[in-house]
């Protein structure tokens, strides 16, 4: 596999794992959220329902107290047809007086009006017609109708109002038939000045709708009003709309979209409610069938205070609320460190893929060497001997080419012998090394390269800086081969500036357990991908040469258990860091394996 694959792998890999938890926390928090609303209208629900059904138990009462009233108003009647009403009734017959106290009040109404000179038939008619009653007539002291709201026949009138003489200050008759035709119930009411009379009537239609008022406004009051039972209001209406009780503020009508009202009053609805905000309060504005004799007689409107129960939605949407993000929050944190778990091991696995690689890449340049050094390695032999021939048998006479001729074949001999070290180098390069460590100073290897490396530097155009600080470093080391890896170093440094420019090299005694050598330089620098690559023997920037050089120094520095830190960017230059332990471990000391 090559690098640049393994590159592309190192690209792709990361975002497939992302993607999946994303997709798997996003179903997550899902159904976290559908559940939570669920919740919540469940609640909601609930909660709506205990509302709902404390008003149906209030229903119920005012129809259990208003058929009461009702029986009893009617068992009254039934009663006064075996014996006429006393002026003082027991407290059985409490709806007939407060039947009878109604009408007394039209009655009242209609005298002050009267009094007041506003009275009108037309006035009488309105009036009639708004509260229910059959007629209202208005007699003078003799028994002549002033004002009336309709005509009644003669045999209509009661027989007390066609006698003569003194006249009782109230004539009650609602309950016995007056005359063969009709049934009529009547009160007749002397006026507050003795001036006249007057007369209300009920036909048997008007008197059932008063019967049930009556009945159904003292369940009223027995139940105690709204505000015992967190009522905003109550109204009762029969079938044709009219009210027959009401308590509390009433708001204003139902729109025929508010509320399916023939439904209720047909019976096939037990309740219907609706949310509203009425006087700046949150209400429950209901309808219920409204049942008297087992008969749907009207509906009930009551308005249910249900801010209490809004106030704890409100605390539980909050708790969900609180929840929920709190999930979120440890859902993402969960997949973020999911994530960097997950590319870490990535990184780790693709480290592992690029180690692997270089070391078959290292293999294969070792079994590629072995065949090459051995075929260099035959004329080499010849060389070495011929120039020892020529040391032994070819010496000039004369003393000035003699010291020429040592000088020559020297070179010829220490160039044979670098030559021999390079291509035992080269053989081992992929291979374990066996360092020979002895303590050495670290400042006089340095600089010996500073002076063996300056004119070439100079006539580079580099100016080399040092800084050794004082004091001197010893460290066990192999002085050739960290010679040889500074000087590769050094070499990159200059080589890498075009026109003027300065190498920095310098040391800092880090702790008693490391040093660093830095080497920096003010080059063209380095992209992130080319630091990558930097170390791989195959990977060069220069025309000429293998590119060994900067992968034989990190062999080196490695073999010595040390560390090369890179920090470059591209058109800043470049800065090598060396980190060597002044101690080498047990195994690594008196010649240990470098690798």
């Amino acid at each position: 596999m090559s690098n640049g694959k393994s590159k592309k792998e190192w690209q792709k890999r990361p975002f497939i794992q992302p993607i999946a938890v994303a997709s798997v926390c996003g179903v997550f928090i899902g159904l976290i959220l559908i559940m939570g609303f669920m919740d919540m209208r469940r609640m909601e629900r609930a909660l709506m329902g205990f509302i709902e059904n404390r008003g149906i138990s209030l229903v119920s009462v005012v129809q259990r107290l208003s058929q009461e009233n009702l029986d009893n108003l009617v068992r009254a009647s039934r009663l006064q047809e075996k014996k006429p009403p006393s002026a003082r009734q027991s407290d059985e017959f409490s709806p007939q007086k407060q039947l009878v106290a109604a009408l007394v009040e039209i009655g009242k109404e209609v005298d002050a009006n009267w009094h007041a000179d506003k009275l009108s038939g037309e006035y009488l008619r309105r009036y009639a017609e708004e509260k229910h009653v059959l007629y209202i007539g208005v007699l003078d002291r003799k028994e002549r109708v002033v004002f009336e709201n309709r005509p009644l026949p003669p045999e209509y009138l009661p027989a007390e109002m066609k006698k003569g003489g003194k006249r009782p200050e109230m004539t009650i008759d609602l309950f016995n038939q007056l005359g063969e035709l009709k049934k009529i119930g009547f009160i007749a009411l002397k006026r507050r000045d003795g001036k006249g009379t007057i007369i209300v009537a009920l036909d048997p239609e008007g008197l059932r709708y008063w019967g049930i008022k009556v009945a159904v406004e003292k369940a009223i009051r027995e139940l105690g009003g709204v505000q015992s039972h967190e009522l905003s209001y109550l109204l009762v209406e029969d079938k044709q709309g009219r009210q027959l009780g009401a308590a509390g503020r009433l708001p204003e009508k139902w729109k025929p979209t508010d509320m399916p009202l023939s439904e209720v009053l047909s019976g096939s609805l037990k309740w219907q409610s609706r949310k509203v905000l009425y006087l700046g309060k949150d209400i429950l504005d209901m309808a219920v069938p409204f049942y008297l004799n087992n008969k749907v007689a009207g509906y009930v409107r009551l308005g249910l205070d249900r801010g209490e129960a809004e106030r704890v939605l409100a605390e539980n949407r909050r708790n969900v609320l609180v929840f929920v993000t709190l999930t979120i929050i440890i859902t993402f944190l969960s997949m973020w460190l999911l994530y960097t778990n997950q590319n870490r091991h990535l990184a780790g696995i693709v480290q592992m893929e690029r180690r692997l690689e270089k070391a078959e890449r290292l293999s294969a340049l070792g079994q590629l060497a072995a065949g090459v050094a051995h075929e260099i390695r035959n004329p080499l032999n010849a060389i070495s001997m011929a120039s020892q021939r020529l040391m032994r048998d070819f010496v000039p006479q004369d003393e000035k080419k003699r010291e020429e001729f040592k000088t020559l074949t020297g070179v010829i001999r220490d160039e044979i012998r670098r030559l021999n070290g390079i291509i035992e180098e080269f053989l081992t390069f992929s291979r374990s090394r066996r360092l020979t460590l002895t303590p050495y100073p670290i400042e006089d290897v340095l600089q010996k390269l500073v002076d063996l490396m300056g004119e070439e530097a100079l006539a580079a155009g580099v100016t080399i800086e040092r800084d050794w600080g004082e004091g001197t470093t010893v460290i066990p080391m192999d002085v050739d081969k960290l010679r040889q890896a500074f000087l590769n170093l050094i070499k990159n440094a200059i080589e890498s500036i075009t026109g003027p420019g300065k190498v920095k090299i310098s040391l800092n005694r880090m702790s008693k357990d490391w040093v660093m050598v830095r080497i920096a330089d003010t080059g063209c620098g380095m992209t992130e991908e080319e630091i990558d690559k930097i170390f791989n023997p195959e990977y060069t920037t220069k025309e000429k040469g293998l590119g060994l050089g900067l992968s034989l120094a990190h062999e080196i520095i490695r073999g010595h258990n040390g560390e090369i830190r890179v920090n470059s960017h591209r058109g800043s230059g470049t800065v090598f860091e060396v980190m060597l332990p002044r101690e080498q471990p047990a195994n690594a000391k008196n010649g240990s394996n470098g690798r």
